[in-house]
C-alpha cells in the first residue's frame, strides 16, 4: 500500500496532473480535450497522462485515433483513507495540546 500511496502522491505533486484529475471527476474526456487548457506542446503533456496512469489514478481506452481517459477511483480512495487517517491523528493532538494549554492557563491564573 505504500507504494501506491507514495506514487499517488508523487503523481499529484504536478499542478498540471492535479487539473487533469480535477477535470476527469466530471468524467471521461479526450486527450486533446485534457491537453487544451495547458500551455505546452501534446508530447509534454502525453508525458503527464503517462505518470498518471503509471501511478493507476487515470487510465486511458483508444479507439480509432481517439484516446479517451477515465479516473480510477481505488488510488483515489486509498489517498483519502490515508489523508483521514492523518486528520484524526492531528485532531487527537491538537486536542490534547488545547487541553494541556487550559491546564497551564487555569494554573497561572
Amino acid at each position: 500500500m505504500q507504494s501506491q500511496l507514495d506514487s499517488s502522491f508523487s503523481a499529484l505533486s504536478d499542478p498540471t496532473r492535479r487539473a487533469v484529475i480535477e477535470r476527469l471527476v466530471n468524467g471521461p474526456a479526450s486527450v486533446s480535450d485534457l491537453a487544451s487548457p495547458h500551455d505546452m506542446a501534446l508530447p509534454t503533456f502525453m508525458r503527464h497522462l503517462k505518470v498518471l496512469e503509471d501511478s493507476g489514478l487515470v487510465r486511458s481506452v483508444k479507439k480509432g485515433r481517439v484516446r479517451t481517459c477515465h479516473i480510477e477511483a481505488a488510488p483515489l480512495m486509498e489517498l483519502q483513507g490515508w489523508l483521514e487517517w492523518q486528520r484524526r491523528v492531528w485532531d487527537q493532538r491538537l486536542d490534547r495540546l488545547s487541553t494541556l494549554a487550559e491546564k497551564i492557563n487555569r494554573n497561572t491564573s
